[in-house]
């Protein structure tokens, strides 16, 4: 990485002030875990009764005794008698077991990026771009909105989000040659992503299992929802565009004049490309893909760029490894991720939180209620950030409290979303928001100080429309 200094070599004086820096992704997703391994030891354990399909039942928490000690010496496994906390040894274990867990969603990561390097090996992707920054002449007021709009309605209506991982490469080379830093084209995306999932106004993979738990039709209140991200969306856009300026590196890279039309090979590249994202999108809506198949899809699909573009097999072998080198740490960072929410789980402390948060909200008034939830959300997600995974343990505890406080399940179901949403965009154990970042070298620090205004805006919002549910209904 480049340094810009005064005099190369020169040692800065000592009055110099120095740039406070976050510690590096992975020391700092190592702190998490041991912060998480801390919790076993101060919370108390215990554990909810579950369904054949996983799913909590209301009603049925219990606290299980606690061995603080047992575990040191050698380590061992909690049971539905006794529990232990965690040890050194099981904060060691628990990174090859969420490597583990996480080992679908690493691989197509990896993949991913081994397609991108063939793509990028074949120097059509740049010249696509470069035709489109041409074509609209550099103007991200045009760029911008358009690709963001996309974006967020993939996420809303079919509910895409680690599909998107692809995109961050190219968005961060389209923001290079819009004369922007990687953070301009990570945020591009994940801005877009992260407001349609927030909104979710068909988005299947939380309605589908939020929804029934609570015994109403799915997508149920949809047009409340399209409402909210008809408002949101222009939103991210704007607070985008107007952070726009601080984010300029230079000129647009592409020369307006050109006119040279892109070679043959290079089209029928990008054809290929767009094919695939038509069957990845056909494949998760309508197949069921998972991350195997889609792993398998980019594979395929970097075989196929290799073929169509005439390339020898070596340089294509290459580029397929160095594109995977160039997304390994993303993919360990989901790894750590998951293994946060294995600490907890193995220790039995995960549902003794949720019960405790969940208490929180009995015996409050009906107007206060929605804002509880959501608050809870929000802390759940920083130790469950899976979507799905999530409502399925939160929806059965707090629908029937909920109901006893005057609200409706579709307040329930707001709330949920919107904390979901809010703190994906942030917390710091999301692994597919650290891939994101890994994947547009951006320091988690940099997109922190970017986006926590944009949430804080979004927070206040969501608040005030909680409060429209609980008062009018969908």
């Amino acid at each position: 990485m480049a340094q810009t200094t005064a005099t190369a070599g020169a040692a800065p004086p000592h009055d110099a002030p120095r740039k406070r820096r976050m510690p590096h992704a992975l020391v700092m997703m190592l702190l998490i875990i041991i912060a998480a391994a801390a919790l076993t030891y101060l919370v108390p354990s215990g554990a909810y009764e579950r369904t054949k399909a996983g799913q909590v039942v209301p009603g049925t928490f219990r606290t299980i005794p606690k061995d603080l000690g047992g575990a040191l010496v050698r380590p061992r496994k909690s049971t539905d008698s006794l529990a232990y906390a965690a040890s050194p040894v099981s904060i060691v274990t628990s990174i090859p077991a969420g490597m583990v867990r996480a080992a679908p969603l690493i691989v197509m990561i990896l993949f991913i990026g081994g397609m991108f390097g063939v793509l990028e090996e074949s120097g059509a992707l740049t010249a696509g771009i470069d035709r489109l920054v041409t074509a609209t002449g550099g103007n991200v007021q045009v760029v911008v909105p358009a690709l963001m709009v996309v974006i967020a309605c993939g996420s809303t209506f079919l509910g895409l989000i680690s599909e998107y991982l692809v995109l961050i490469p190219m968005m961060v080379l389209l923001a290079q040659r819009l004369g922007y830093n990687a953070l301009f084209g990570v945020a591009i995306v994940t801005v877009a992503a992260k407001i349609g999932y927030l909104t979710s106004v068909t988005n299947p993979l939380a309605l589908v299992v939020a929804q029934p738990l609570l015994g109403i039709p799915v997508f149920s209140g949809a047009g409340f929802r399209l409402a909210l991200f008809v408002l949101f969306l222009p939103l991210g856009i704007w607070y985008l565009l107007r952070r726009a300026p601080a984010m300029r590196t230079g000129d647009v890279i592409a020369d307006h004049g050109e006119t040279t039309p892109l070679a043959a090979r290079q089209v029928a590249l990008l054809v290929a490309l767009l094919a695939a994202v038509a069957v990845m999108v056909v494949g998760v809506q309508k197949l069921d893909w998972g991350n195997p198949e889609l792993a398998s899809m980019f594979v395929t699909l970097a075989l196929v760029l290799a073929v169509v573009g005439g390339m020898d097999s070596r340089v294509a072998s290459q580029a397929f490894l160095k594109g995977m080198q160039s997304m390994l740490l993303a993919g360990v960072l989901v790894g750590l991720a998951a293994a946060v929410e294995i600490v907890l789980r193995e220790s039995l402390v995960l549902d003794s939180i949720i019960a405790g948060l969940a208490s929180s909200v009995e015996g409050k008034p009906p107007a206060v209620v929605g804002q509880l939830m959501m608050g809870i959300q929000l802390v759940i997600d920083v130790l469950i950030p899976s979507t799905s995974g999530k409502a399925a343990i939160t929806m059965p505890i707090l629908g029937p409290i909920g109901q006893l406080a005057g609200v409706s399940g579709h307040v329930t179901v707001q709330a949920f979303l919107f904390g979901n949403g809010l703190m994906n965009t942030v917390t710091p154990t999301s692994g597919m928001l650290l891939a994101y970042l890994a994947a547009g070298r951006v320091s988690y620090g940099d997109w922190l100080r970017f986006v926590a205004p944009l949430v804080g805006i979004l927070l206040v919002l969501c608040s005030a429309a909680l409060y429209v549910v609980a008062a009018t209904g969908p």
